[in-house]
C-alpha cells in the first residue's frame, strides 16, 4: 500500500511540475516592411497577383502552353511527388499520440546439461532432458506526452508538408513566367526577322541602284562594294535570326514538358497586352502571398517546434509498457483458455541527469537554428520587397524607352527615303545611304527588343508579387 501511494505522489510531481515549463508560442519577428512599394503613387490593397493567370495573361497560344507547362512540366511533377510523399507523413504523424502495438509468436527449447543443477531438476520434476516454452503475446507500449513533445513532433510533420505545398506553388510561378517570358522572346525575334527580311529588300534596291549607277559612271566600284556588304550583314543577321528563334523553340518545348519542336503563334509581338493598370498593393500582403517567402516562414515555424522538442527531451518522459497473451511449457495446452493466459503492466518515470551536457547542447542549438531561420525569413522578404520594386522601376523606364525608341525608329525610316531621293538625285554618296540604313534598322531592332523587355518587366512584377500559382 505504501509503495503505491509512493507511485501515485511520483506521479503527480510529474504531472504538476506541467505549469512549470513555459509554452513555446510563436511571435511573428518583426519584418522590413514598407507601407508602400517604392515607386507607387499611393498604397493600393488591389494587386495584379490576385489575378488567376489566365486572366492576366490573355493570348490563347500562351494559354495553351502555360497549361501544358503546368501539367507536364518536370520540375513541377517533381515537387508535386514531394507533396504527395509529405502529405503521407503527416498522415503517418497524426498517429503519434497513440500506443505502439505489436503481436509475437515464440517457441523455445532449452536442452540444459546433465551435471548441472537444471539438467537434474528437470529429470527429477518433469523426468525429462529438456525444456519447452511457447508464447504467443501481444506487447504495448506508450509515452503520455507531458511536455508536448508528440504535439510538436506532429506540428514539425504539418510544417514540413506545408513547406512542400509552397514549394510547389513557387515552382509554378517560376514556371509560369518562364514560359510567359520564353514566349514574348520569340515574337521579338519574329519581329526582328521581319524587320531585317524588310531591309534586305531595302539593301537589294540600293545595291541595284548603286550598280546601274556605276555602269553609268556616276560612282565608283567601291560604292558597289559598300552597298554588297550592307546586304550581306543583312543575311547574316537574318540567318542569326532564325537559329535564335529554333533554339527558343526548342527551349519552350522543354518548359512545357515536350520534345524539341516548332511552336505554333498567331499574333505578333504589336498585338500582345497585358494589364495596363500595374497594381503592386501592399507589401504585407506580399508576404502572405508569395510562395516562397511563404515557405521561409514555414521553415521558421518548424524550427520553433524542434526547440519545443529539444526542451521537452531535458524533462521526465512517462512511458507505460503492458505485455500479455498465452504461455505454456507444453505445446498441445498452449491455448488452453484461462490457464495459459498471463499479462504484466509496467508504468515509469524516466528522467535524464547526466547525458555529457548532450539535451542541453541539443537546446542551445535548436534555438540558434530558429535564430537563424528568422534571419532568413526577414532576407527573403526584403530580397522579395526588391525584386518587386525591380519589376516597377524597370516598367516605368521601359515605357519612357519605348516611346523613345519609337520617335527615334519613325525619324530613321523617314530618313532612308530622304537619302534615296538624294541619291538618285546625286545630291547625296552611297554612304550616307547605307548609313541612314544601317540606323533604321538597328533603331527597330532596338524597338523590338525595349518592347520585349517590357513585357517581361510586367510578367517579372506578376511573379514578385507572388503571382502565378491560383
Amino acid at each position: 500500500m505504501k509503495r503505491l501511494k509512493n507511485i501515485i505522489l511520483t506521479f503527480a510531481i510529474a504531472l504538476g511540475s506541467v505549469s512549470c515549463v513555459s509554452k513555446l508560442a510563436y511571435a511573428e519577428p518583426d519584418l522590413p516592411l514598407p507601407e508602400k512599394f517604392q515607386y507607387t503613387a499611393t498604397a493600393d490593397t488591389a494587386s495584379i497577383a490576385n489575378l488567376e493567370w489566365k486572366q492576366f495573361f490573355n493570348d490563347p497560344i500562351l494559354q495553351e502552353l502555360i497549361e501544358k507547362g503546368i501539367k507536364n512540366n518536370y520540375d513541377l511533377q517533381i515537387a508535386l511527388k514531394q507533396v504527395a510523399s509529405s502529405q503521407e507523413k503527416l498522415k503517418q504523424a497524426k498517429y503519434m499520440q497513440y500506443p505502439d502495438v505489436g503481436f509475437g509468436v515464440a517457441a523455445q527449447i532449452s536442452k540444459p546439461s546433465k551435471n548441472s543443477m537444471n539438467g537434474q531438476s528437470l529429470n527429477l520434476f518433469l523426468g525429462q532432458s529438456h525444456v519447452e516454452d511457447y508464447n504467443a503475446a501481444f506487447n504495448l507500449s506508450w509515452e503520455a506526452d507531458i511536455w508536448g513533445k508528440i504535439k510538436n513532433q506532429q506540428e514539425v510533420s504539418r510544417m514540413q508538408y506545408l513547406q512542400t505545398y509552397e514549394g510547389s506553388k513557387a515552382i509554378q510561378t517560376q514556371v509560369v513566367a518562364a514560359i510567359a517570358q520564353g514566349y514574348y522572346n520569340l515574337l521579338m525575334l519574329d519581329k526582328q526577322l521581319s524587320i531585317a527580311k524588310s531591309n534586305l529588300e531595302l539593301s537589294n534596291n540600293t545595291l541595284m541602284i548603286t550598280q546601274k549607277m556605276w555602269e553609268s559612271g556616276d560612282t565608283t566600284s567601291l560604292g558597289v562594294q559598300q552597298a554588297s556588304a550592307q546586304k550581306q550583314a543583312t543575311e547574316l543577321l537574318i540567318s542569326q535570326l532564325e537559329q535564335n528563334i529554333a533554339i527558343q523553340e526548342n527551349a519552350l518545348s522543354i518548359l512545357v514538358g515536350e520534345t524539341p519542336n516548332k511552336v505554333n503563334r498567331t499574333i505578333e509581338m504589336s498585338d500582345t497586352s497585358l494589364p495596363q493598370n500595374i497594381m503592386a498593393g501592399l507589401p504585407a500582403a506580399m508576404v502572405s502571398r508569395r510562395p516562397d517567402v511563404r515557405q521561409q516562414e514555414l521553415v521558421l515555424l518548424e524550427s520553433n517546434a524542434m526547440v519545443g522538442i529539444a526542451q521537452a527531451n531535458m524533462y521526465p518522459a512517462l512511458k507505460i509498457t503492458a505485455n500479455g497473451g498465452v504461455n505454456s511449457f507444453k505445446i498441445d495446452n498452449w491455448f488452453q483458455i484461462p490457464a495459459s493466459l498471463f499479462g504484466s503492466v509496467l508504468g515509469g518515470i524516466t528522467q535524464p541527469i547526466f547525458q555529457k551536457r548532450q539535451l542541453k547542447t541539443d537546446f542551445e542549438v535548436a534555438k540558434i537554428q530558429r535564430e537563424k531561420n528568422v534571419l532568413a525569413f526577414r532576407q527573403a522578404v526584403l530580397n522579395a520587397v526588391g525584386e518587386v520594386s525591380d519589376a516597377l522601376v524597370s516598367n516605368e523606364n521601359l515605357k519612357v524607352q519605348e516611346q523613345k525608341a519609337n520617335e527615334q525608329s519613325t525619324t530613321l525610316k523617314d530618313g532612308i527615303k530622304s537619302a534615296q531621293l538624294l541619291y538618285r538625285g546625286g545630291s547625296a554618296n552611297y554612304l550616307e545611304v547605307i548609313t541612314a540604313q544601317g540606323n533604321s534598322l538597328q533603331a527597330e531592332l532596338n524597338l523590338a527588343s525595349i518592347k520585349r523587355q517590357r513585357l517581361s518587366s510586367i510578367v517579372d512584377l506578376y511573379r514578385a508579387l507572388g503571382g502565378g500559382w491560383k
